[in-house]
């Protein structure tokens, strides 16, 4: 899964996102703050790879993006739109192949720019990145190549200018592409020297010049990294996997919230003013010990609140909590739902 699996749509209904070795299925709030609707297959009957990228757009609508087999051997990239939690997602629409045809090549991401449109990337063949992109009035744009070698992971994101972003990890560091004005093929700006743990991008955008993108060093820090500056280590990583992260208001202040499942198997979350590492940050434990395979998102409600959930693929249990309503980051008791 690559981006956050919780979201908040348009209606302030909150739905998770998750994956069966066939589908991609979704559960929603009957209402926001209220019971969930069991989990119901999302974009038709079409069979895909247990992989998806999530990403939404300004407008509240949510942006999927997996893989489905085509022919004997080769598979191609599908792509649906999820206007609101109760309502059903579009069908699952083909968008094609980086190298035209072919099997899987990577994991995609997605973002969606400040007018709406998804922009898809994933790893080509040659081990670069590959890029497609909607038009606004419907329909895609041709496949691009925006280069690179030997990519691994990629980390797709909107600034607050609307623009998109991507960061791509590579043997022995970090690119980074950047758009330069809405619709423009996004260009590489920086390349950055880095050890980087396969599998631990995420990217967040923090204020209007900036994205910070978050990783683990191959030394077990998770670092925050902002193109134009140099990367700074954080604290270290309580467990595999990227962090959950998104900003939010806490105490008056503008902080970066950071959640992962820690060895302990518990959530840790910690928190820091926006773009201020300086200021330091410390895990703090919450919630029961879940399995190995658990994962952690966070969103906020429509009240503005932290709502994270914890989700055990195995079983499909989910677990929510949202932050209560007093100083600091006190966390109501974790339920099922």
């Amino acid at each position: 899964m690559n981006g956050e699996w919780l979201r908040r749509g348009r209606d302030g209904r909150l739905s998770v996102y998750l994956l069966s070795d066939t589908a991609v299925l979704c559960r929603a709030e009957r209402g926001p703050g209220g019971s969930w609707d069991p989990a119901r297959t999302v974009g038709g009957d079409q069979r895909l790879h247990p992989v998806l990228a999530v990403g939404q757009g300004p407008d509240g609508y949510t942006h999927l993006v997996s893989w489905r087999p085509t022919v004997t051997g080769e598979s191609g990239l599908v792509h649906s739109t999820h206007f609101r939690p109760r309502l059903s997602a579009l069908d699952w629409t083909p968008i094609g192949h980086p190298d035209k045809k072919g099997d899987r090549t990577g994991d995609p991401a997605v973002a969606v720019d400040g007018r709406g449109r998804a922009h898809v990337f994933v790893r080509t063949k040659g081990g670069g990145v590959g890029m497609v992109a909607q038009k606004e009035k419907g329909g895609w744009d041709p496949w691009r190549d925006l280069g690179g070698s030997d990519v691994r992971d990629l980390a797709a994101v909107t600034g607050e200018s609307g623009l998109v972003e991507l960061f791509a990890a590579v043997p022995d560091g970090i690119l980074h592409w950047r758009q330069e004005e809405p619709g423009a093929r996004p260009a590489m700006e920086e390349a950055l020297e880095a050890s980087v743990r396969p599998g631990t991008l995420r990217a967040l955008a923090t204020s209007p010049e900036s994205s910070t993108l978050f990783y683990t060093d191959e030394a077990g820090e998770l670092c925050a990294w902002r193109p134009g500056a140099k990367p700074v280590p954080l604290l270290p990583s309580v467990g595999p996997g990227p962090v959950s992260v998104i900003r939010c208001e806490l105490d008056g202040h503008d902080c970066t919230l950071l959640a992962q499942r820690s060895a302990s198997g518990r959530i840790s979350f910690a928190a820091y003013p926006t773009e201020q590492e300086s200021a330091g940050a410390w895990w703090t434990e919450s919630g029961p010990r879940l399995p190995a395979d658990a994962t952690v998102s966070m969103t906020r409600d429509e009240d503005g609140r932290v709502v994270a959930a914890a989700l055990t693929p195995g079983t499909q249990e989910l677990l929510l909590t949202r932050r209560k309503d007093e100083p600091g980051l006190a966390l109501e008791a974790w339920r099922p739902v």
